[in-house]
């Protein structure tokens, strides 16, 4: 059984589900962001949304014929003070509007009580494994996951005593790391002699409670997690990168929230479609350049 999983937006904070679906058996099907994904998903996408949303769509379109079923998180809420982006709890309903797939759906809704334990038992029952198995591997799953991130967020710790420029790049995971957006941003600063800090690696408890510093009625849940890691690490960094993706109307409120507040040189870069990246090299060398001088 091959179970496709779009490497984008949600991909990225289910990490420990995905370990699940492995230890369950089942094949995981994903592929990096390339152009002709981007382009597949302007296909489809609507002029007003981000771009995230466009590679997200992109990657069901390609993933569409290469697998048995395609995984569409349903993700409603984390509580009543941790809310999702309408992306997030649009992307069921636009999946199966405009693709002819067999979707598998993993539904997390706090509110109503169905948490990650519960979604990862319910698809392990719908793909015919044993209540034992299912068990079994949600604990070595969790185990596996966890072990993982605490390794990560040790490293991203240790990296604030840096002799380098220390640069914090307060931006989603799903746009850090993926191939087109964040990654090509990130080997060009660490050309420039500068250790990347990542606003996902750290304890997201303690990131979500530092937020209140910088805006105290904030209830995305994911942009509360990586803004609090402003706080926890503002006197050991030497400048902070914003990363978003156009036109993010979260990252846009949030980010200008933020940027009043810090006293830390910054830039506010913004990543659209378009192919040449001159103008974003240009950006950032100007940056580095800054906190230079600064």
């Amino acid at each position: 059984m091959k179970i496709g999983i779009p490497k984008a937006l949600y991909y990225y904070y289910i990490k420990d589900f995905i370990l699940f679906l492995e230890k369950l058996g089942v094949q995981i099907v994903t592929f990096d962001t390339t152009k002709e994904i981007i382009d597949l998903g302007n296909l489809v996408a609507g002029d007003e949304m981000c771009l995230s949303l466009k590679i997200f769509l992109g990657h069901v379109s390609y993933l569409k014929d290469k697998c048995d079923y395609i995984l569409i998180p349903n993700i409603k809420n984390y509580g009543k003070n941790d809310l999702m982006c309408t992306n997030f709890t649009s992307l069921y309903n636009l999946v199966s509007n405009l693709f002819h797939v067999n979707i598998l759906t993993y539904e997390i809704d706090y509110k109503n009580k169905l948490t990650e334990k519960e979604a990862s038992f319910k698809i392990g029952q719908e793909l015919g494994f044993s209540k034992k198995h299912i068990i079994k591997c949600i604990k070595k799953s969790k185990v596996t996951y966890n072990g993982n991130l605490k390794s990560k967020i040790i490293t991203n710790m240790n990296n604030l005593k840096s002799s380098k420029k220390k640069i914090l790049i307060v931006s989603h995971p799903y746009n850090l790391y993926d191939e087109f957006v964040g990654k090509p941003i990130i080997k060009y600063l660490e050309n420039l002699n500068c250790e990347i800090i990542y606003s996902d690696l750290f304890d997201a408890k303690t990131t979500s409670e530092m937020s209140k510093y910088l805006s105290s009625d904030l209830y995305f849940k994911y942009s509360k997690n990586i803004i609090g890691s402003i706080v926890i690490s503002n006197e050991n960094i030497d400048g902070i990168l914003f990363l978003t993706t156009f036109p993010c109307g979260i990252d846009s409120l949030v980010n200008e929230l933020v940027i009043r507040k810090i006293n830390k040189p910054y830039l506010n870069l913004v990543i659209d479609d378009l192919d040449s990246q001159m103008g974003v090299i240009t950006r950032l060398e100007s940056f580095v350049d800054i906190i230079e001088q600064y």
